[in-house]
């Protein structure tokens, strides 16, 4: 059974919607009350095309950065940048229980490339340690090249995540625009 091409996107659309942060939500957040009147500002709260991508990109940030709490982490991030609080506090849902492991793998494995771990010590010593279950020292030798590695995959990722929604943004003004004129009987060529 096939499906249309833009339910994926309206399921989308319907679980950001469910999913997205309300002023009450956030107000009653005890995280958030001591700066919520800051947080709960209304321009805040506008979708517009500078603050949205701010937002992915804060999101991204706290959403990888951050292991507790990243929603109210998000929210206090968008008040410097103004950047959108539910934007941010939606993108943070990019980690979850299903993309956290690959997630920390990837950033030892990225972490321990950059600072060649393997090539200094002969062997393989997280590999030898994880098999020994020696879980302290393996932690101290994994430690940095993971933090190393999320802090690589999270400037990725917000300046992609920055990008692609500043670039989503523009496009779905343009077909705004379009289909105006297309409805007033003016061709845009």
């Amino acid at each position: 059974m096939s499906k249309a091409p833009g339910s994926i996107f309206s399921r989308l659309a319907a679980w950001s919607h469910r999913n997205l942060p309300t002023r009450e939500s956030m107000e009653k957040n005890r995280l958030l009350r001591p700066v919520a009147h800051r947080v709960l500002a209304p321009e805040l709260w506008r979708f517009t095309r500078r603050s949205v991508p701010r937002g992915v990109a804060l999101g991204m940030v706290a959403g990888i950065l951050i292991p507790v709490a990243q929603t109210p982490v998000a929210a206090v991030f968008a008040l410097p940048f103004r950047a959108n609080v539910p934007t941010a506090a939606l993108t943070t849902f990019i980690t979850n229980p299903l993309t956290t492991p690959p997630l920390w793998i990837a950033a030892y494995w990225i972490g321990s490339s950059l600072l060649r771990l393997d090539e200094h010590v002969p062997g393989q010593p997280v590999a030898e340690a994880a098999a020994r279950t020696e879980w302290i020292p393996w932690l101290m030798q994994a430690g940095p090249a993971t933090a190393l590695g999320l802090l690589v995959i999270t400037i990725v990722c917000s300046i992609g995540g920055y990008a692609l929604s500043a670039l989503g943004w523009r496009l779905w003004i343009a077909r705004k625009w379009r289909n105006r004129h297309d409805n007033r009987g003016v061709s845009v060529s």
